[in-house]
């Protein structure tokens, strides 16, 4: 099950978008991050369920970020969302462990859409 969500974004008016774009029925904590730095502390204290990360920002970027939270957690749920939509850059998140990436600006049914995904994974998980 999900409880808690960070999105890390160096661009206020982004993070709050995406928040706009979750679900508000579901009751989920949401939490914002300014900076990879930022978002990785975050992410150690809070534990997350489902990390949005973009990729272009000041003092952590989002590709040393994501690589910092998995190397913390590997089983830590990080969707990339960029404008950068490059096949290098793709294939350089994924590497890394991103559950999957979405273009900025990311539509809400895209975002719910991988939070359902996410949903679906959580509870195979516990299943086991």
């Amino acid at each position: 099950m999900i409880n808690k969500i960070l999105i890390v974004d160096d661009s206020p008016v982004a993070r709050r978008m995406l928040k706009t774009c979750i679900p508000k029925d579901k009751g989920y904590e949401v939490f914002e991050a300014g900076n990879g730095q930022e978002g990785f502390e975050k992410y150690k204290e809070l534990k997350p369920d489902i990390v949005f990360m973009d990729l272009t920002m000041p003092v952590m970027d989002g590709y040393q970020a994501t690589a910092k939270i998995k190397e913390f957690d590997k089983e830590a749920v990080v969707i990339v969302t960029t404008a950068d939509i490059q096949p290098k850059s793709i294939a350089s998140v994924m590497e890394l462990g991103a559950f999957t990436l979405l273009k900025k600006p990311a539509k809400a049914e895209s975002i719910q859409e991988a939070i359902s995904k996410v949903e679906i994974k959580l509870k195979k998980l516990q299943e086991k």
